[in-house]
């Protein structure tokens, strides 16, 4: 895919990855639509991609109102008239305790991390089937794959949303509608320091961005990175539970508290 002339739309472009990678598809000759909720940091983003010469648009919403969402999704295709790509890159959660935790705080992280995606997601869809094509991109996370302890909600949320995509891809391949799904490992980004999550393997966010673009340029359906994060997920993936179970206890909770 080359993204010169392209009209991407960025979820969760405030800060971390999202922010790091509007610039990118900016320096690529997108023009790049943002949306967060901090509409400041949006601005600030925005200012800095058009003083380098890009085109930028800011949209600020809370992504977890559908109608809102919605809006979104209508602004940019009414400034623009289309939108090639969407990347939904919202979501997070800190290291999160379940034996703490009520079915409301679990279901709070369900809807920032899948219900966010879902609310752009099918605007976007109902767009693209229309025009016969585009391309949508969801950064996901390797922490979909297991159920991880210190984020329980985040990789049930993760989870689905990885099923919900990989459905769609064979739902609406009809309407020439292309789906990449990127699973980074773990990030130092602003939002992850000090979150009280072991993170062997991190990367930093300007590697992350550098997987995310090569994926999405490739059209890749499925993306996981780091390799050598990657590589440890597929031979985990091949260990019984009980095995599996006690490495997870080990690498993530064990020296955390119980």
């Amino acid at each position: 895919m080359d993204f010169q002339g392209k009209s991407v739309l960025v979820v969760g472009a405030s800060s971390g990855m999202g922010r790091a990678i509007s610039l990118r598809f900016a320096q690529e000759g997108a023009r790049v639509a943002v949306t967060a909720r901090r509409g400041e940091r949006l601005l600030a983003l925005v200012e800095e991609i058009e003083a380098a010469g890009g085109v930028a648009l800011s949209l600020p919403a809370d992504g977890a109102d559908e109608q809102g969402a919605a809006e979104v999704v209508s602004k940019v295709i009414a400034h623009w008239g289309g939108i090639d790509l969407v990347l939904l890159n919202a979501g997070g959660a800190p290291a999160l305790r379940m034996t703490a935790m009520t079915a409301a705080e679990v279901k709070s992280y369900m809807r920032s991390n899948y219900d966010t995606v879902v609310n752009y997601l099918f605007p976007v869809l109902d767009h693209m089937k229309q025009r016969n094509g585009g391309m949508v991109a969801h950064t996901n996370s390797l922490a979909s794959f297991f159920g991880v302890p210190l984020a329980g909600p985040y990789s049930a949320a993760k989870a689905a949303a990885r099923l919900l995509i990989d459905t769609c891809r064979i739902e609406f391949e009809q309407f020439g509608i292309k789906f990449a799904t990127l699973y980074p490992g773990f990030i130092a980004t602003e939002a992850t320091k000090g979150d009280g999550m072991p993170s062997p393997g991190e990367i930093s966010e300007e590697e992350a961005v550098s997987y995310m673009i090569e994926a999405i340029r490739r059209e890749d359906w499925d993306h996981m990175f780091p390799p050598e994060a990657a590589g440890e997920i597929l031979q985990a993936l091949e260990l019984p539970k009980p095995v599996l179970n006690e490495i997870l206890k080990e690498k993530i909770l064990y020296g955390q508290g119980t």
